[in-house]
């Protein structure tokens, strides 16, 4: 009997260790990670599409817990099959202190990003199985960077990073920066950037040694300031910016969801088009609305085009309301999002930008519409009007009919 007893004991025990590591397991594929016993894959490198590269495919990950607890290599390396470039990064990263998790992380980057796009160094990692806005990018500059960061946990509730990177960035399209008295065509930047990201009503805990976020609640926070010094590393270029975003979410009763997401963001009047703003646009530059039918993105102006707007100084609101889903059966359950959005901005030296025209969102840009999400297989349809100050003369231009996918692993 006692015998018996214990054997059931361990089959118990047994099926809970399988859950827990099926539930990782599925935990990590939802991060976009495909674990191994030391190395786990990265499957945001596998493949994507953009209209310079055509194709991009490669492979990238990050070495786990199993392999050490203070050090870690992570890294990737792609290949663009229009521009027949590869394209590749390589970092490594040390555990200064367990308690703060303090990281001191070291890079190497050479690779292209989005000319007027803006990352938060304190982001948590977002992973999508195919990234929308992707697809119809077509301004990028190229940059080698070498970078030093330093990741920090202040209080439970405050994250920091602080970064310094030196970068060579050059323009694949054809662009001149007027500079004072000199013409440049690429920039040599020493830059210093300095992020928070503040969650004062989440709640935390300390589990297995780490800090772990247990309840999500909003708003949250983020500011990141950014300098770039001239003659520091041979930079010929100065300029800073200062960035702000807010989220907050507001659960109701009827498991309605809002959702507010407010971006704003200034730089000094030096900076290039590479690091100015272009508030997230999403529409292709075609004729027809079938023919700029595509997929819409998850917080992007879907009847803005691509390359439409820069500017020096800018602030995005976005407002969503997720009705609570219709249950029309176990698996068919689609739910209706209402949309709005915002934005206003201004540049104050665009003829400093030569070889490109833009215009700039003085006069403020807005537009509304509905989202249908999970009618098939994650995919939706998305509708979305353009109204206002940059109404357009053709009606049929200001409308943007889309794809959504939402999927949840």
């Amino acid at each position: 009997m006692f015998v018996h007893t214990q054997s059931l004991l361990h089959n118990v025990e047994a099926r809970k260790q399988d859950s827990i590591k099926s539930r990782n397991f599925i935990k990590q594929l939802g991060n976009g990670f495909l674990p191994t016993k030391y190395f786990n894959f990265d499957l945001r490198y596998l493949i994507k599409y953009n209209q310079y590269e055509s194709i991009r495919t490669g492979i990238g990950g990050i070495t786990n817990e199993a392999f050490s607890e203070t050090f870690r290599v992570n890294g990737y390396s792609v290949y663009g099959f229009k521009d027949h470039r590869f394209k590749y990064s390589m970092g490594l990263g040390f555990r200064l202190a367990e308690k703060t998790n303090t990281w001191l992380n070291f890079a190497y980057t050479d690779d292209l990003q989005e000319t007027g796009s803006t990352k938060f160094l304190t982001d948590k990692r977002f992973f999508q199985f195919f990234e929308p806005r992707l697809l119809n990018i077509d301004l990028f500059h190229k940059h080698i960077t070498k970078a030093v960061s330093l990741q920090h946990q202040i209080s439970p509730k405050i994250l920091s990073e602080t970064k310094f990177s030196i970068s060579n960035v050059n323009p694949t399209y054809n662009y001149q920066y007027v500079f004072f008295n000199d013409v440049l065509r690429e920039f040599n930047l020493s830059t210093l950037t300095l992020a928070l990201q503040w969650s004062p009503f989440s709640d935390f805990e300390h589990q297995a040694g780490k800090l772990v976020e247990t309840k999500e609640k909003y708003p949250k926070f983020t500011f990141q300031f950014t300098n770039s010094f001239k003659n520091v590393f041979k930079s010929n270029i100065h300029f800073s910016k200062l960035d702000f975003r807010t989220i907050h979410k507001i659960q109701h009763k009827n498991k309605a969801l809002s959702q507010l997401i407010l971006v704003s963001g200034i730089t000094s009047e030096n900076a290039p088009l590479t690091h100015l703003y272009h508030a997230y646009p999403n529409n292709i530059n075609k004729e027809t609305i079938m023919q700029r039918f595509s997929v819409a993105g998850l917080n992007s102006f879907e009847t803005m085009f691509f390359n439409e707007f820069f500017s020096d100084k800018f602030t995005t609101i976005q407002f969503k309301h997720y009705l609570n889903p219709f249950h029309f059966s176990k698996r068919f359950k689609p739910q209706l999002v209402l949309v709005s959005r915002f934005a206003i901005g201004d540049i104050t030296h665009p003829e400093r930008h030569q070889n490109i025209s833009f215009n700039a969102l003085k006069k403020g840009y807005t537009e509304s519409g509905f989202e249908i999400n999970k009618l098939l297989f994650g995919f939706g349809l998305s509708f979305t009007y353009r109204y206002g100050a940059y109404h357009l003369p053709v009606l049929t231009d200001n409308f943007a009919l889309k794809f959504t996918f939402n999927i949840t692993l």
